[in-house]
């Protein structure tokens, strides 16, 4: 369960992101659970994503913002391994990196600049340009078969 503040914050962000949405993102929490939160993001047009949709979780710590959340990518990309938790600056991984003042926006940009880098770290993989391309071209349909995706971002 939430707290007041993470509540409150978590509230402001997700009406933030709505009325300005970060580029090549959407996300939004459960109904029923501020705490977490699903997203897609779009592969941009100059990268080996292009075309591709990638779907993931961010799950929030009842102490946000004062402790970071989990990231995870379920749908498989060719960067990181499916629905594996990432380690990143801004991730559960690194609660002494962490910086309050970082939000939802700025923690998927994160990870879209990282997705888009070589840098190597727990939960990724190495593929070639190649395989990233088919599996942008595949993400699609393997979002629409899976059914952590199905009605939570459509």
């Amino acid at each position: 369960m939430a707290t007041k503040s993470a509540y409150k914050r978590l509230t402001k962000e997700y009406l933030a992101i709505q009325k300005n949405p970060p580029p090549f993102i959407t996300a939004k929490p459960l109904e029923n659970n501020i705490l977490e939160w699903h997203y897609v993001i779009r592969g941009p047009p100059d990268s080996p994503y292009a075309g591709g949709e990638y779907y993931g979780r961010l799950n929030f710590p009842a102490e946000y913002p004062f402790k970071p959340p989990s990231i995870r990518m379920t749908t498989p990309s060719g960067r990181f391994q499916p629905d594996t938790r990432l380690c990143l600056t801004m991730s559960d991984f690194h609660p002494s990196l962490w910086n309050p003042s970082w939000s939802v926006a700025t923690i998927l940009n994160g990870l879209l600049s990282f997705m888009v880098g070589d840098e190597a770290t727990t939960g990724s993989i190495k593929t070639s340009t190649a395989e990233k391309r088919i599996y942008a071209a595949r993400s699609h349909l393997w979002n629409l078969n899976h059914y952590k995706f199905r009605g939570k971002l459509k």
